[in-house]
């Protein structure tokens, strides 16, 4: 069997990939385990060196690597860029944060010693989306193989291209043989992955559908797991919010990647005094926004991934539509293209509200008041992120024990950073990525106690 990568801009193949048999996936898997056993030895400067010589090929080959994003799943190719240097600087973040990260945690009890030492677990499968193809594993790959772990990757099968290099990546760095390897494969063959003696633990960014999977077979094989799944992010603008600056960073939280991004702002919630003038702006800042090639320097709106991706935010447009919303801007598709759409008078019970739109569509919602829109904020299967916008901090501060989700942002979009903890709740998964947290989610905490 192959899979073919198409270009979603003009629908010609980027590229063939054979599926990996089941006969080179046992020989991947045991070497992995055999890769293991070598690499928890290397002094941990040793890896730490050798992330930060990834993070040099990255910067190295930034324009290759970000037209195979852009040609792969359409992003702009500015964005494209931007991803492939954001990935460079998780990789210098932790290997200049390691050592520390990493330490013997030294615990006073009634022992003459006693500590926690963080030792890695083995080998872990990575589950990784096409949305930000780089970033993804990136985020996972560098504190894991860091920490003396090895890694599987099974990449969307719209971005193989993608895992090809990003194995590149880690080969021009120096990496040993077997520390980071794909497979190309399809779902059918996860279990079997998931099964394998080598196999410690699994980490899955994607859908809620694929995280409810993958969570069942690990808890089948008793394997760890963590999820990053979907988010229906709710973006609160209050009366007396800085209306331009919001406007911005409100249009930037929507249409960034075209909208295809779990932490984007999808739930426009506006307190009814600035409802009008927040609509108003934000449609006209909208119609802006130039549309096209993605290839294309001054693109800012590209293509969805997928012609059915496309098919599907179509549906929830309109089923909206249909339940009472307004259409004020866009609401069109052209094979893998959905144009830039605002939804005015959106309600729960709408697609709109209660769903994941996962491209360039806005839903706008009107609230009374403030109390009003951190419970319209709340109604919500998701828990990932939430941005609030207001001049009086103090009092967005005091709400923040009132919200489940896992961010909590000020006069910004919820953006991820290799500093700062990154992950959500109910359907938008658990554990975390990024910051020591991410490197701790697959580290044996060992208890050390002399007497």
């Amino acid at each position: 069997m192959k899979f073919n990568s198409i270009n979603p801009y003009n629908g010609e193949v980027v590229g063939t990939y054979r599926e990996t048999t089941k006969a080179q996936l046992t020989e991947i898997l045991d070497t992995a385990e055999t890769a293991f056993s070598d690499w928890r030895k290397v002094p941990l400067n040793e890896r730490s060196r050798l992330l930060s010589n990834a993070g040099k090929v990255l910067r190295d080959n930034v324009d290759r690597y970000a037209k195979m994003i852009t040609l792969e799943m359409g992003k702009p190719i500015a964005d494209s860029r931007a991803e492939v240097n954001k990935c460079a600087l998780a990789c210098d973040y932790y290997a200049e944060n390691a050592a520390d990260f990493l330490a013997d945690e030294i615990i006073k009890t009634d022992a003459s010693q006693s500590f926690v030492r963080h030792n890695p677990i083995g080998c872990v499968f990575a589950v990784m989306p096409w949305n930000y193809p780089f970033w993804q594993v990136l985020r996972f790959a560098a504190p894991t193989l860091t920490a003396g772990n090895t890694a599987i990757l099974k990449h969307a099968k719209n971005v193989f291209g993608c895992a090809t290099m990003i194995e590149e990546v880690f080969e021009k760095a120096g990496y040993p043989k077997g520390v980071f390897q794909n497979a190309f494969i399809g779902h059918d063959k996860t279990e079997m992955i998931i099964a394998h003696r080598a196999v410690k633990a699994v980490t899955l960014t994607g859908s809620e559908r694929a995280g409810s999977a993958i969570a069942q077979l690990a808890g089948k094989y008793v394997k760890k797991s963590l999820l990053e799944l979907g988010g229906s992010n709710a973006f609160l603008v209050l009366a007396d919010a800085d209306m331009d600056k919001t406007v911005s960073t409100a249009v930037n939280a929507r249409m960034m990647n075209t909208g295809q991004s779990c932490i984007a702002a999808k739930r426009f919630i506006i307190e009814e005094k600035v409802y009008d003038d927040f609509v108003e702006k934000f449609l006209k800042a909208v119609i802006e926004l130039k549309s096209g090639d993605p290839m294309e320097e001054e693109t800012q709106i590209g293509t969805l991934a997928r012609l059915d991706l496309a098919e599907g935010v179509q549906k929830q447009v309109k089923e909206s539509i249909k339940k009472g919303a307004k259409l004020l801007l866009g609401g069109k598709q052209w094979d893998a293209y959905y144009e830039p759409t605002i939804l005015g008078d959106v309600r729960p019970g709408m697609p709109a509200f209660d769903e994941e739109t996962f491209g360039p569509v806005a839903a706008m919602i009107k609230a009374q008041n403030i109390d009003e829109a951190f419970k319209l904020s709340q109604m919500t299967d998701f828990a990932l992120g939430i941005s609030v916008c207001t001049k009086d901090v103090k009092k967005a501060l005091e709400y923040i024990d009132s919200v489940n989700d896992g961010a909590y942002f000020i006069n910004e979009l919820v953006k991820s950073d290799p500093r700062l903890p990154f992950g959500g709740q109910k359907n938008s998964g658990y554990g975390r990525e990024l910051s020591r947290d991410g490197m701790m989610e697959f580290i044996n905490r060992k208890t050390v106690y002399v007497k």
